[in-house]
C-alpha cells in the first residue's frame, strides 16, 4: 500500500466508518456502516479517490472512453476521476445513472450521455459494495443502452458477496479497500495505545 492509499484508508476510517446497527440498501442488517460520501466529498479524499481510481481504471488495459456509476454514491467519485484524468492530459468524461429513468423531458436513465459515443466502452464505479445490487443494475442499464463495461470498481468492499456478483456478469472488478483493511487499521490503532 503506497502513502496515498494509506492516507485515503485513514480518511475512510475517520470520516466514513461507523460502528452502529444499520439496515443497508441491500436490506441486510449490519453492526457497522460505511458512508463513503463523507470521504469522497472531502477535498483530500476526493483528490486521492480520483487519482487512485483513474490509475486502476487505466491499468485495466481496456480503452475506456468514459466513467460513470449509480447516483448518489458514484457522483463524487466520477467527478474526481474526470478531474484527475484531465490534469493528466487524458480527459475521461463522466456520466451518472439515475435510480429510475427521468419521468419528464428526456426520460433518460443516464445524465451526461452526450459524452458517450454509440457502443462506447466504459468503467463503472461506486463508493461501497455489499451484495452488488446497485452496480449490477448499472451494468444492465449500460449494456441495454448498447455500451460495453470494461471494468467496475469501488472505494470499499464490505466482502459480503458483491465482488463475486459483479465478476459473475463477466466484468473485471477491483476495490481500493476492503472491510478487512479497515479492521486491520482499527486493530493496529488499538494495539498501539
Amino acid at each position: 500500500m503506497d502513502e496515498r492509499e494509506k492516507r485515503l484508508l485513514d480518511l475512510i476510517f475517520h470520516r466514513s466508518y461507523e460502528e452502529r446497527p444499520v439496515v443497508l440498501a441491500s436490506g441486510k442488517q449490519s453492526s457497522f456502516y460505511i458512508d463513503g460520501k463523507q470521504t469522497t466529498l472531502h477535498p483530500e479524499g476526493a483528490y486521492l479517490t480520483g487519482e487512485l481510481f483513474y490509475e486502476r481504471i487505466r491499468a485495466n488495459g481496456d480503452p475506456v472512453a468514459a466513467v460513470g456509476g449509480p447516483t448518489l454514491g458514484a457522483d463524487p467519485i466520477v467527478t474526481a476521476i474526470t478531474i484527475a484524468s484531465f490534469l493528466r492530459g487524458d480527459p475521461l468524461p463522466g456520466f451518472l445513472i439515475r435510480k429510475e429513468p427521468k419521468d419528464h423531458g428526456t426520460m433518460r436513465w443516464i445524465e451526461g450521455i452526450k459524452s458517450l459515443h454509440p457502443g462506447a466502452t466504459v468503467a463503472l464505479v461506486e463508493d461501497v459494495i455489499t451484495t452488488g445490487g446497485s452496480l449490477l443494475k448499472a451494468i444492465r442499464i449500460v449494456r441495454d443502452l448498447g455500451y460495453t463495461v470494461a471494468v467496475a470498481g469501488v472505494l470499499l468492499d464490505r466482502e459480503e458477496g458483491g465482488t463475486e456478483a459483479i465478476k459473475s456478469e463477466g466484468v473485471p472488478f477491483f476495490s481500493l479497500f476492503t472491510i478487512g483493511d479497515l479492521r486491520n487499521l482499527k486493530q493496529a490503532r488499538s494495539s498501539s495505545r
